[in-house]
């Protein structure tokens, strides 16, 4: 039996407390730390999103000095100092971590974190998981910054026995290691899916989960593909659960059409302001879907557990809204609030975001080790994705180092990304080979309704000692065909396929040289400078952004953000019904090889519906918030940004361009409407994006008629992003 959740009005809170400033003499030095943010954040290994923010300690003395407050904090005392905004309110989130075990908490709430930590060092798993239950995000953030990376492992590894959450299978069993199947395709191409389904099936992936990241979320496509997913589920006979993780307004709306949402998805942050301006997600909003999900969600008769939520260290400082907290701190509130629903997954992506958070090897593997502890701590079926991007300084080799130290330490499952690269999100993640070598490494199994299924399948078999082995059809995707011709239609309907070949648990050489040097291609398309001579015929007036090179550019993308401050002084308004922004983003190379296709068709298409375009600007080193900032000294109703997005995949998708539409809010009538669908009372512009423009994906000349239609769409409803798309999909129900 669920347990029923709390209202939020009833989660005692302490009242908030002017900021406290704290001093300590260290040896021969004095320390001054101004609040209790401060001294959290100091108190952590320096990372690239807290040196930005300023919390990061100057020194390792300053940092040790900071831990040295820490442990001599007391739980009460923490309890009494919730974490205020810049207006000194306790947010939704931080309301939610309060949500503890009382009576646990009042048998411990006078020792001081040093105390905690000796003390759970001597606990058996039992023992933590109960005081586990009694604290809040802040409380195990602060635990978490006295412990090393023996300590980390040390104590997950203790956590992994009962942690585990029931569906068709069950994930987090003692001696299992599962995955997450993630078959991401550019467009969405349903037989690209399903190869790359088979491809992870037949490594023994996804007994966790087949989770498909959509690059389009519209109720019609998003219900079309979970229609596909359970097919192919049902043909292949795998037990697993299915997925498509859009906009948990999307998913609640294809639910209400009947289709088949088993497992229910949402991206998480630690403050209010992230959760529900950027992701334009309330608290109250889960509470529905946990109850919708409870009622009606389509493995309501079978499964425990059934929310999924993706978190990663650094989302609330690269949008600006960490409200002063480190990125540790706002990851274990995302943990707090995930806590409340009992979720069947918890999946981990610190890596995800870029140098602006996490700047190279160390700094992500430490976070993941601290990230999948924080989780465990608080009660939460941890899965982990240790991830790069091609901008960051983080390699392939800093990531194996991660799943090597996170499989030690328990971690429920990894991710299965087709040899590792994800051909629609453009980044890198874990693969079905390193999964299975990972779990003959540890002598791990799959789930064990998934391992019965694999054997009869021939993908795994039993030795002669009772371990599990790959079998005669590992590795072997063309087991699901029909024929070899349907094998080879799937295959040439995926980008970047490398290859099936096998070397034991690992691809084939000649399958790693091709994707390493695909990959360093891209790598190489970061730090190509915008040529304008190669963009197009057509005049545009060059702009610049507050970055003045590209390592600013890369490392802090608030820069990218504003204008030039003299030439921002030039500009006044044009009140022009849309004005186009094109700008390098992550990757120039994707600017130079679309936009001299798409540009005429999106003016020519623009002119012939007679909506007015102001002369298209070209920014160097933008990011994609720049919108606003050219939005409200133009004003124009729509402002398009073409941009470059970050290189992933093969060679090819290095030219990977978006269109983000940025729609200004003219009048407070629909200021209005969007603040009430989003949450956000302060919301100013809502963002329909259009992503993957380039020759393996949607074509450039396609782009420029699919952006037209869009922007006529936003202006006829006056909506944009998730709300315009309500609005269509009750249009076509009417």
């Amino acid at each position: 039996m669920m347990k029923p959740l709390l209202p939020l009005d009833e989660i005692k809170l302490p009242e908030p407390q002017a900021p406290q400033t704290y001093r300590i003499n260290l040896h021969d030095r004095s320390f001054t730390f101004r609040d209790l943010k401060h001294v959290l954040g100091a108190a952590d290994i320096s990372k690239a999103g807290d040196r930005k923010a300023g919390l990061a300690a100057e020194t390792e003395v300053m940092r040790e000095a900071a831990r040295a407050v820490v442990s001599n904090m007391t739980l009460q005392h923490l309890f009494d100092q919730p974490l205020t905004t810049a207006q000194g309110h306790i947010d939704s989130v931080m309301r939610v971590n309060y949500d503890i075990d009382h009576a646990v908490f009042a048998d411990i709430a006078s020792l001081t974190l040093g105390e905690l930590k000796d003390d759970l060092l001597r606990a058996n798993g039992e023992r933590i998981r109960q005081v586990g239950s009694a604290l809040t995000g802040v409380m195990v953030a602060a635990l978490t910054k006295l412990l090393d990376t023996h300590e980390l492992i040390f104590l997950a590894k203790k956590l992994k026995r009962g942690a585990a959450s029931r569906a068709r299978t069950v994930v987090g069993l003692p001696n299992t290691l599962s995955s997450r199947l993630q078959p991401n395709h550019p467009t969405d191409n349903l037989s690209g899916l399903t190869l790359l389904i088979y491809a992870g099936l037949s490594t023994g992936s996804g007994d966790a989960l087949v989770g498909l990241n959509p690059a389009i979320d519209t109720v019609a496509n998003i219900s079309a593909t979970l229609h596909h997913l359970d097919q192919v589920r049902k043909d292949t006979g795998a037990p697993t659960q299915i997925c498509v993780l859009s906009h948990i307004k999307t998913q609640l709306a294809c639910l209400e059409e009947g289709a088949p949402v088993e497992i229910m998805f949402q991206s998480l942050a630690g403050t209010e302001r992230t959760l529900t301006d950027e992701f334009d997600v309330t608290v109250e909003l889960l509470d529905h879907a946990y109850h919708t999900m409870l009622e009606r969600g389509a493995l309501a008769e079978v499964a425990e557990n059934f929310m999924y939520f993706e978190t990663g260290q650094g989302s609330e400082f690269s949008y600006g809204k960490h409200e002063g907290i480190d990125m540790a701190t706002t990851e274990a509130l995302c943990y707090g609030l995930a806590r409340r629903y009992k979720p069947f997954m918890v999946n981990n992506v610190t890596g995800f975001i870029g140098p602006e958070t996490h700047l190279d090897n160390h700094e992500m593997i430490y976070s993941c080790l601290q990230d999948h502890f924080m989780g465990k701590m608080l009660g939460l079926p941890m899965g982990m994705a240790p991830c790069y991007t091609l901008h960051s300084q983080i390699t392939l080799e800093g990531q194996q180092m991660a799943t090597e130290l996170l499989t030690a330490a328990g971690a429920n499952f990894f991710m299965d990304v087709y040899l590792g690269t994800d051909r629609m999100l453009a980044y890198f993640d874990t693969s079905g080979h390193d999964d299975q070598t990972l779990r003959e490494i540890y002598d791990l199994k799959p789930a064990p309704e998934f391992l019965e299924w694999a054997i009869l399948r021939g993908i795994f078999e039993w030795g002669a000692d009772g371990e599990v082995k790959r079998g005669i059809n590992w590795g072997n995707p063309r087991i699901f065909c029909q024929s070899d011709s349907e094998f080879q239609r799937l295959q040439e309907s995926v980008p970047a396929i490398y290859g099936f070949e096998n070397a034991g648990p690992r691809p084939a050489n000649r399958v790693s040289r091709n994707m390493k040097s695909n990959q360093a291609i891209g790598r190489e398309a970061i730090y190509a400078e915008l040529r304008p001579a190669e963009i197009s015929g057509i005049a545009l007036r060059e702009l610049h952004t507050a970055a003045i090179s590209k390592n600013e550019h890369l490392s802090d993308p608030s820069l990218g953000c504003r204008l030039d401050e003299a030439e921002l002084l030039q500009l006044s308004p044009e009140l022009y019904d849309v004005q186009i922004l094109i700008s390098d983003g992550l990757s120039a190379e994707a600017i130079h090889h679309n936009i001299p296709d798409l540009l005429p068709v999106l003016l020519d298409g623009l002119a012939g519906h007679d909506l007015s375009c102001g002369q298209p600007i070209l920014a160097h080193y933008g990011r994609v918030k720049l919108a606003e900032a050219v939005g409200e000294a133009l004003r124009p109703k729509v402002v398009i940004t073409l941009i470059g997005e970050r290189p992933g995949g093969d060679a090819l998708a290095s030219r990977s361009m978006s269109a983000y539409l940025a729609y200004r809010l003219p009048d407070a009538a629909t200021q209005k409407a969007a603040a009430e669908f989003s949450g956000n009372k302060a919301i100013e512009y809502e963002y329909t994006v259009i992503s993957n423009i380039y020759s393996g994906g949607l074509p450039p000349i396609e782009g420029g008629s699919v952006i037209v239609g869009k922007v006529r769409a936003m202006l006829h409803h006056k909506a944009a992003g998730n709300r315009l798309e309500n609005l269509l999909q009750q249009k076509l129900m009417a």
